[in-house]
């Protein structure tokens, strides 16, 4: 049986490449090919821009309560369609039907629906000066670029779109070339709410159509989530037309136990922040600090609830709640970090092997893995593996965990579990992060602003901040009286 074959998506339809190029898309969980996607060549690339212009002429120049009563059909359209766009998520990511059937089209939804209320707030001001006065405006950018990540292919297309399409640009969006057909879908659910035809494109390939994206002259600002190394190559193109950046990029993200948390929810904070989505979320809380006192106590729960809680096989069965890693490629690079952590003298606790589930022979799969007697300076203290690898950390005062929590090149995120409610936010202020989470760990409602400090990433994500990175100020100064001039 052949295999479908998918093209990008430009001017409100499918549109067949020239050279006929495409690349395969394999199920992580399977390591079989699933279909094909055309890529991008350069009629592909240039008809988008075309199309992404004339789209921006016409939706930037619509009402923004008409904007936002068509974003608001969308919402509606991915609602009605979670299941089946849920469904492409498992396929495309290895992640289980458990969480991408209530999180990935639901938050994605749930972005749009945000910016889309905002989008008839956004305002200017005005201020007198002297008998004159002046006021000012938000105006759209323009063609904007979105650049997305693997891991949550859908969310992540409709996080960068709801708030640029919100303040009226248009958008040319690149997917992961491993991931590529859940933000298809959203051009598709666009499409039929009835948003003008070039205003969300969609162009497939690799990192080259990342770098003609970065560096073209007709895009007024890219936005990337990714890894850091790529990131830096995304910003350098942007600046040779000075192109507005955000940036969302890794972490080595400290969780902290101190020694009068709720143990029970601090492991459950833990393992959230290291096996959900079989530990490819870039905010995870991958080195876990836990207060001397505890740590036994905390250790051996933690091994109980991995060894009964856990349950590893086909991400599309509803009980499955651990499933594959991307490719075969990181697949190995996350075994090669755990040999790295037991080389190094590290104690594996749990974990450590590749698995291969009765039910998904031939797919990604890695046990989820858990590190003891781990130190600051080894390797899977210091680069972010991307995989299910908790390392634990022992410590003995606040002073001393605050300093290695924050002795990283990272900042973006962290999290503290305690009790006291004085000591919570007094440590939580001196985290070198962005996003930073109390008794809580990943949460990330729409309402508020995501991103970076240090090497993780510049700009935010989400929020009304938001607002800010996708417009431009106008200020317009009024005369009121004769002009006072020496000539």
């Amino acid at each position: 049986m052949s295999l479908p074959t998918h093209q990008n998506y430009v001017n409100g339809q499918y549109l067949a490449n020239k050279t006929g190029a495409t690349f395969d898309v394999i199920n992580p969980a399977t390591g079989q090919v699933i279909y094909h996607m055309e890529i991008a060549d350069d009629f592909i690339k240039q008809q988008a821009i075309d199309s992404a212009k004339q789209g921006f002429a016409v939706w930037s120049a619509m009402d923004a309560t008409q904007r936002s009563r068509l974003l608001l059909k969308a919402v509606a359209l991915l609602r009605e369609q979670n299941d089946e766009l849920a469904k492409i998520e498992v396929l495309d990511t290895g992640k289980p039907w458990q969480e991408a059937s209530v999180v990935d089209v639901e938050s994605g939804a749930d972005a749009i629906e945000f910016f889309a209320s905002l989008a008839p707030a956004i305002e200017g001001n005005q201020q007198s000066v002297g008998d004159d006065f002046y006021y000012s405006r938000r105006e759209a950018l323009g063609v904007c670029a979105g650049i997305g990540a693997w891991n949550y292919p859908l969310q992540i297309a409709c996080w960068k779109s709801a708030p640029a399409l919100a303040c009226g640009n248009s958008m040319i969006f690149k997917p992961s070339e491993e991931t590529p057909l859940g933000a298809l879908k959203l051009a598709e659910v666009f499409t039929q709410a009835g948003i003008p035809d070039g205003v969300f494109n969609v162009v497939q390939g690799a990192g080259d159509v990342g770098a003609w994206l970065s560096h073209h002259s007709d895009i007024e600002k890219v936005s990337f989530t990714g890894e850091v190394g790529t990131g830096k190559k995304v910003m350098a193109g942007a600046a040779t037309t000075l192109k507005d950046v955000t940036m969302e990029l890794g972490g080595k993200s400290p969780l902290i136990v101190f020694e009068d948390a709720d143990i029970d929810n601090a492991i459950s904070g833990a393992m959230l922040g290291n096996f959900y989505t079989q530990g490819e979320i870039c905010t995870n809380g991958t080195r876990v600090f836990v207060h001397r006192s505890v740590v036994n106590t905390f250790v051996e729960r933690l091994l109980e609830r991995t060894r009964n809680n856990i349950v590893v096989g086909d991400p599309m069965h509803p009980d499955t709640n651990f499933g594959a890693l991307i490719s075969k490629k990181h697949h190995q690079l996350v075994l090669d970090y755990i040999q790295k952590g037991i080389d190094e003298g590290a104690t594996l606790l749990e974990g450590g092997e590749a698995l291969s589930p009765s039910d998904s022979a031939g797919g990604y799969f890695v046990a989820p893995t858990i590190f003891s007697d781990v130190t600051d300076e080894m390797t899977i203290c210091r680069e972010e593996i991307f995989g299910p690898v908790m390392s634990i950390l022992t410590f003995d005062d606040e002073d001393e965990v605050i300093r290695r929590a924050n002795d990283t090149e990272f900042g973006l995120a962290a999290g503290i579990f305690t009790q006291d409610i004085t000591r919570a936010h007094r440590v939580i202020h001196q985290m070198q992060a962005g996003i930073c989470w109390i008794n809580n760990y990943g949460a990330s409602p729409v309402q508020m602003p995501v991103g970076g400090y240090k090497q993780s990433g510049i700009g935010r994500e989400n929020g009304i901040e938001t607002l800010r990175h996708y417009t431009q100020i106008k200020s317009v100064y009024v005369g009121m009286t004769p002009l006072e001039s020496p000539f």
